[in-house]
This record gives structure tokens, sequence and C-alpha cells, in this order.
């Protein structure tokens, strides 16, 4: 019987390289373990296929959005992101999550949460996860937000019209530094005794880079081949979990979350072959990298770790900005080869005498696409539980 299920309203939405699904929070319990709970139950968590929620058994498909009408001044929507965990009854508020933070204006003006404003609807968000103000520029026409147009992103079919993501202020989301060990490289004692050389950026979210060639790789791998290997991502997490520490986002290695601080290793330029056997020819891009979603190998390149990479490469002394082409530091844009093709990210860093460098701004385009405009229908058990079975979330809610 329906009346054993809470209905609320909700949008399934395609968000740049992502898709999950926007609830208003209004609509959800207060209380955060609850409201957790809920949000489990709606994506059919825990469980390897999510096969009795909306989620789609990936880390890039398991995403949830909760927005709220802002009481702050000038900004007009408080948006909070969470990574729902997959076999784990975890959601995770850690980071956030730039894809998803496309389709946040998108919903914004469909819900008449915004006015719409022809050509373009400028959507002022903040995301309570990094306290960072997000600017979202919409393409609307006759009162409507315009989604056909001949914008491409890879790895997503087809092309949509044109939404600029702006990211102001992002140096130090979580850190409140953007380099937050003071050093432009560091070094991590592996787990085998080993030494590596990285680099630790707090831009739109913190991030670990460390040189392809210095665990054996050469920078082109695709997620299989880094998943039959699983020395890659024991290597990536044991580097991430170290980062966290020297970062200061947890006092130990086992008590760094699942989302933050992230992890990639990248290589130059370079001819390779797309996940979709496309090739890519080394001088389209200006370099190359592979990132982590949770603990799987990311599909292609996470916006805020977009914008994180981009910014490390204009910063001189990483070993980002060793790796990456002249044209892309003498510029600002920068072409990142991931495994479904080609992140364009647009920064503009400068040096500062008093503390090293600043990041002036930062931006990105997507495309997003509402997929169902409806009701999900959440056990009432969900909203009556007690929490017995569910672990620790990475962080408390904002």
């Amino acid at each position: 019987m329906l009346s054993e299920f809470m209905t609320i309203p909700a949008v399934y939405m395609r968000g740049g390289t992502s898709k999950g699904v926007y609830l208003m929070t209004k609509d959800l319990p207060a209380d955060p373990k609850l409201r957790d709970q809920v949000i489990l139950d709606i994506y059919g968590s825990p469980d390897a296929r999510q096969i009795n929620g909306m989620g789609g058994a990936d880390p890039l498909t398991s995403k949830v959005a909760l927005l709220a009408v802002s009481e702050r001044p000038g900004v007009d929507i408080d948006y909070t992101f969470g990574y729902v965990g997959i076999k784990d009854a975890v959601v995770d508020y850690d980071g956030n999550c730039g894809n998803i933070s496309s389709g946040v204006g998108v919903f914004a003006i469909r819900r008449g949460l915004v006015k719409a404003v022809e050509p373009v609807t400028k959507v002022v968000i903040f995301n309570t996860n990094t306290g960072k103000i997000i600017e979202a520029l919409i393409p609307v026409k006759d009162g409507e937000v315009v989604f056909e147009g001949d914008f491409a992103i890879a790895g997503v079919p087809g092309t949509g019209a044109r939404i600029v993501m702006n990211f102001p202020n992002s140096a130090g989301s979580r850190t409140g530094k953007l380099l937050p060990t003071g050093k432009v490289r560091d070094t991590i004692i592996l787990a085998d005794g080993r030494s590596i050389e990285v680099s630790l950026v707090d831009a739109a979210n913190p991030a670990v880079f460390f040189k392809a060639t210095d665990i054996g790789l050469t920078g082109t791998e695709l997620p299989d081949d880094c998943e039959k290997n699983p020395d890659i991502l024991a290597i990536m997490e044991d580097i991430r979990r170290s980062a966290g520490v020297m970062m200061g986002l947890a006092a130990s290695k086992d008590k760094v979350g699942p989302a933050v601080p992230k992890v990639a290793f990248v290589a130059v330029a370079q001819d390779y072959l797309t996940s979709d056997g496309a090739m890519i020819v080394g001088n389209r891009v200006d370099l190359l990298a592979r990132t982590k979603a949770m603990t799987e190998m990311h599909k292609t390149y996470a916006v805020t770790g977009g914008i994180c990479i981009a910014t490390a490469a204009m910063i001189d002394g990483t070993v980002v900005n060793e790796l990456c082409s002249t044209r892309a530091k003498n510029s600002g844009e920068v072409l990142i080869g991931h495994p479904s093709g080609i992140l364009e990210i647009f920064v503009e860093v400068r040096k500062n005498p008093d503390h090293g460098w600043d990041l002036a701004k930062a931006g990105v385009c997507r495309t997003a696409r509402p997929i169902m405009d409806g009701e999900v229908h959440a056990s009432r058990k969900a909203f009556q539980s007690q929490h017995s079975h569910m672990e620790t979330p990475g962080s408390v809610y904002p």
C-alpha cells in the first residue's frame, strides 16, 4: 500500500557528467541523521546495485543536492551536496561537486525560486559544504530555461545549452589556505617505505597531486586499467589519506573521510585513447590527469577537481606546473585530458607578496538536463528509523 510510503517532491537531473536527485530541505526531516536515513532509502542504499532506489550503482550517479531559499544577503539559494554511499549506509558532505552544482540554478529557475531573466539569468548559490559562493549563468528564453544548444562536454552524448559556472573566492575551500602546508611541494612516505613528491592545493576542493611516472604509470591509463590493478588504487588511497592529515583535515590517516581530499596522478600531454576508443591528440590538451571518485576511478574528471588542478598548474613549482604546457600557464585556460575526453577550466592566479598566491577567479562551462519531475517514495520506516545501522557520516551536515 502506498500509505506505507512518504512522498517527497523531487527532480532527477543530470548536471554536467553526474546526475542525482535534487530535493528541498524543507521537504526532509530536520534531524540530520533521520534526513540521511531518508536519503539512503530514496537511493536504495546500502546495496551494490541500489536496485531499490534512484541510485545508479556508480559514484557519479549516487549524488544528492539539498536546496533551500537563502536568507543570506545577495544569495539566492543555499545548496548542500552529498555523496550517497552505495555499499555503505552513509551520506558524505565533506566536499562539493561542480557538476551537480550546474543543475542548482536550473532547479531554482524552474521551481520559481529565482525569477527568469532573458537572455541569461544569474543565480547566486551558497555552497554549505565549502562556505563558498558559486555563480551560475543560465540561458533563458520566453521565461523558460533553455536546454538545447551546440555546446558539448566530454562524457555526455550530444550537445546542450551552455551554462557558465563561476567559482569566485574558491581558494581554501576546506583548509582556509590555497597551499595548506605553505609549500608548493611536500614528500609523502608510502606504506611500502617509498617516498613520493606531491603538491597539496585547496581550490574548490582540496586535492593532492603526484606524477604518474613516480608510480610506474604513463598517465594515459583508463579506469578499467586501474581497477584491474588494485595496487594503483591502494597507492592513491595511501597518498590521499596521508595528504588529508598533512592538510589538517583529520588527526590520523584512518580518520580521513572518503570524499576529500581528492587525489590525482598527472602526466605531460600526449596522445591517448578515451574509454570510448576516440583518439585525443596530445597537442589538444595541456596535461593528462586521472582521479578517484570515492573508492573507484573517475570516468571523467570532477569540475571542482579540475579547478584545483588548473590552479595548481598556475603555481610555480608544483608537480602539476612542471608537467603542464607553457600555453596554459600563459593563458590561464587549462585543457585537462581525462578518460572521457577534455575538460576546459579557466583560472586566474596571481602572485601575492604577502602570502604567495591568490586565486582571483575560476570558471567552467557545463550543460544540464532534467530527467524527471515528480515525487519519490520513501519508506515511512525511514522517517521513523532510530539509525541503529547507520555509519557515522564523513562530516557533520553543514
